[in-house]
């Protein structure tokens, strides 16, 4: 076997043209005989200016024949012609430049039959769509939804692929504006929502919500407030779903609704929202047990940590030590029954909270970031002989810090126009607040996604701070 250098056979091969090399050594032997009888012509004959004259005009017509000879027979390839680059590849001489496309998340439901996806495809195909990625949900009664992500010319009106989409025999068809975060795949995108709803139980809601896309989730828990059972919170352990509206069963007690009006579910969607609620079950009670210490500016180390229903008797004893004015700030009147409300605004799957405990363990405060459907409330309660100094802001900050990371678009506080301390808190976030007040209850909402707020949550890891903020502890 005869070995061969890699150098030399990538080389490519030059064809030596031996005719054009003879030609040219005999147009140059003329060319020296034709300048010599010229010359003596002009310095010997008797109309040497002349032909001196005649020989530049005959070199200026030579000139311009030769260059118009070397324009229609180059051996350049013409404009737009396609070279091969080195990685073999075709690589236009001029390239167009490239159009601005816009992202498209469309879903279609067509006839479970062979050549249907084909004709959709190339319906897509006529209108320059582009397929990035493609779904498939059975439906029971037959026939299958088809959901695509689509890059699309900017130009092109969604309406044209509706349109297009009717034709090829797609019906109740649905489209709206992708981002890059669509271009996730799918299994990747549920295997990093199972990942966090494995870490925190808090975060089922919110993968359900990522999920599923734009929903509304209610956690109904199975009693009321006043004891009595909830009427919407016997959900069977196998869920329902009905078109626009899927009830599971809570693992921690209850029921969980997702409604999406104008988008109805599969039973694909169906089942993968099952399987993280099952997984939820699987798991049990969980919340990520790191803590920070902070330091006072007046020397008093508190912890700040994540809380939950093993908190509900410290929790009680802080409601015990505070006084009517406090709860009723925090509350909007009076508190009835403290338990019942701690049992619902500790419970994880109605949001997160984080507590503040001193160095003796007692507990001095509590901030809440609480899932309202579609929305997502904060509220602060802290201990009369603690508020001022600076506790409230930090629980704030962490709170904003959390929304932000769950994907909240604003968060808002129900206060009392007179409290003061919240007003200040919600200002120091340094966000754009709106506010609403109606007979003495102020309403603030922060809209997040205006401005980043530099804070962290609890559980990240910490960066270097002053000495009056955070040090790291872990359990």
């Amino acid at each position: 076997m005869t070995d061969r250098n890699p150098a030399s056979a990538q080389r490519p091969h030059r064809h030596h043209h031996w005719r054009r090399d003879l030609v040219e050594l005999a147009a140059l032997f003329c060319a020296v005989a034709v300048a010599d009888g010229i010359a003596n012509l002009v310095a010997h004959g008797p109309r040497g200016p002349m032909l001196l004259v005649a020989s530049a005009v005959a070199l200026l017509v030579t000139a311009t024949f030769h260059t118009w000879w070397a324009r229609r027979h180059s051996h350049a390839p013409p404009p737009g012609t396609a070279l091969p680059d080195p990685g073999g590849r075709a690589a236009g001489a001029a390239s167009s430049p490239s159009t601005t496309a816009a992202l498209w998340r469309m879903r279609t439901t067509v006839r479970d039959e062979p050549g249907s996806l084909a004709a959709l495809c190339s319906a897509l195909a006529r209108n320059g769509a582009d397929i990035l990625t493609l779904q498939t949900h059975p439906l029971p009664e037959g026939g299958t939804v088809d959901e695509f992500l689509l890059r699309a010319p900017q130009q092109l009106p969604s309406a044209d692929l509706t349109r297009a989409i009717a034709g090829a025999g797609g019906r109740d068809t649905w489209i709206e504006r992708a981002d890059a975060h669509d271009l996730v795949d799918t299994p990747t995108r549920v295997l990093g929502l199972a990942t966090r709803t494995a870490l925190d139980a808090a975060e089922l809601p919110l993968a359900l919500r990522q999920l599923l896309g734009r929903c509304t989730i209610h956690s109904i828990p199975a009693t009321t407030l006043s004891g009595r059972p909830n009427a919407g919170a016997d959900a069977p352990v196998e869920g329902v779903l009905e078109a626009t509206v899927m009830r599971l069963r809570d693992p921690s007690g209850g029921a969980i609704t997702v409604e999406r009006p104008y988008l109805p579910f599969t039973p694909t969607e169906f089942a993968r929202a099952r399987a993280l609620v099952e997984l939820d079950a699987r798991l049990g009670p969980r919340v990520p047990r790191s803590q920070d210490v902070l330091t006072l500016p007046e020397g008093n180390e508190i912890t700040v940590r994540r809380a939950d229903g093993s908190d509900r008797a410290a929790a009680r004893a802080m409601h015990d030590r505070c006084s009517e004015r406090t709860l009723g700030l925090r509350y909007h009147g009076p508190v009835a029954d403290a338990d019942r409300y701690l049992g619902h605004l500790l419970s994880p799957r109605f949001g997160r909270t984080l507590a503040a405990t001193t160095a003796s363990g007692k507990l001095i405060a509590l901030g809440h970031l609480l899932w309202d459907g579609d929305e997502t409330e904060v509220a602060l309660l802290i201990e009369d002989d603690w508020q001022r100094r600076g506790i409230g802001s930090e629980l704030l900050r962490r709170l904003i810090a959390m929304a932000v990371e769950a994907g909240c678009d604003s968060v808002y506080a129900v206060t009392q126009a007179s409290n003061t301390g919240m007003v200040a808190a919600m200002r120091g976030l340094g966000l754009p607040l709106d506010y609403q007040i109606e007979e003495g209850t102020l309403v603030i909402t922060a809209r997040l996604g205006a401005t980043p707020v530099t804070s962290r949550v609890p559980y990240e890891v910490p960066r270097e701070r002053p000495a009056h903020e955070v040090r790291r502890h872990r359990d």
